[in-house]
């Protein structure tokens, strides 16, 4: 008998033993009908389990743009991920001081660090490439070389040695020149000057004759106020009206030629990066991406309203560094960043893939971004 056969024989027989035990029990019934199946229980799913991760910042805890912006990749991977991974994060000093996030993330102590890589140059000369160069690259640009330029590549290679997996997470756009409390006329005026400037910047400073101090955000405003510093950058308007440094200096310096496309960093320790299940790993790095562009767009809205209210309700000297004072320190710039490159090979090959990259950026806004914002003022 074929199978087909056998279940039409069963389902009959199963049909006649209903129709008959309703005979038996219902003769009430005139149409008495065979009772129909009941549905099974639906089955219980299971819930997934929760990754936990830990985030340290160099940021103070909720702080407008920065540490909110480590807040919001933070609720993205939870939301990216239906709540299978739950990221806790941590200001600076609640659970590591601001600069030892990358030594707590590189030995486990953390799974992620939200911060800017020009911090860690005292670990490798090369990390400083990756966040800001003088009179380096745009936001735009940085993008562009990180994620079709071999940066990122780069960048993967530099960090690798520490157990850290590199990602952008933010962009601040060009920043401001920063804060004085003496006027900026020449470059003999930065001669003495302790100014808080990170990175590649500070070692221009040097060069100038300045002494540059590398100091956490939370500290840069009494530093500013007691006179323990003379000046400071720190981003730009928006973020530095919420720090009230108008409040402990009279002048505000533009451009930010020191960095005119920081790139804000989120690092993973590569080991618990791997343990993830590969649909985790894709969404964690594409949260980092959405992040990256919603940061610069926040500052873009933000920094004119604020440098406005800094300067209409505050009475903040708005001042432009003199041309000339900009070309001494682009000379020097030049100078000192190749010489930096030249320290050891690592860092060499990360210079040789950023200039060769800022040399065609140079060539193709020229006649498209460049072109456009000079004819936008005719």
């Amino acid at each position: 008998m074929k199978r087909r056969d056998i279940v039409k024989v069963l389902g009959l027989g199963v049909a006649a033993a209903g129709l008959a035990a309703c005979t038996e029990e219902k003769k009430e019934v005139a149409d008495c009908k065979p009772a129909a199946p009941q549905p099974a229980a639906p089955a219980v799913a299971e819930k997934p389990e929760v990754i936990e991760w830990k985030m340290v910042t160099t940021w103070p805890k909720n702080f407008p743009g920065l540490g909110t912006g480590a807040n919001y990749l933070a609720d993205l991977i939870g939301q990216m991920s239906g709540g299978r991974i739950h990221v806790k994060v941590y200001g600076a000093k609640e659970l590591v001081g601001a600069l030892e996030i990358f030594d707590a993330v590189s030995r486990g102590t953390a799974e992620m660090g939200h911060g800017a890589s020009y911090y860690w140059k005292g670990k490798s000369r090369a990390a400083q490439f990756f966040a800001a160069v003088p009179f380096g690259l745009t936001a735009q640009e940085m993008n562009s070389w990180l994620y079709h330029g071999g940066g990122m590549e780069l960048w993967e290679e530099v960090y690798a040695e520490f157990g850290l997996i590199p990602g952008a997470a933010g962009n601040t756009g060009v920043q401001m020149g920063g804060w004085f409390n003496r006027e900026i006329n020449s470059v003999e005026d930065l001669k003495g000057l302790k100014m808080r400037i990170p990175g590649l910047g500070g070692e221009v400073l040097k060069r100038a004759g300045g002494t540059p101090v590398l100091l956490p955000g939370g500290e840069i405003f009494p530093s500013l106020q007691s006179g323990a510093i003379d000046a400071t950058e720190w981003v730009g308007p928006y973020n530095d009206l919420a720090f009230g440094l108008h409040k402990a200096a009279k002048y505000y310096y533009y451009p930010g030629w020191h960095e005119p496309g920081t790139t804000l960093e989120c690092f993973m320790n590569k080991e618990a990066f791997e343990k993830l299940p590969e649909d985790l790993q894709v969404i964690v790095r594409n949260a980092l991406r959405v992040a990256n562009q919603d940061m610069l767009a926040d500052f873009t809205a933000k920094n004119n309203r604020a440098l406005e209210q800094l300067v209409n309700e505050y009475g903040v000297e708005l001042r432009p560094f003199p041309d000339d004072v900009l070309k001494q320190i682009k000379t020097l710039s030049d100078e000192v960043v190749s010489e930096e490159a030249s320290q050891d090979p690592m860092s060499q090959k990360v210079f040789e893939s950023f200039v060769k990259f800022r040399e065609q950026a140079i060539k193709w806004h020229a006649v498209s971004e460049q072109a456009y914002l000079n004819a936008r003022t005719l």
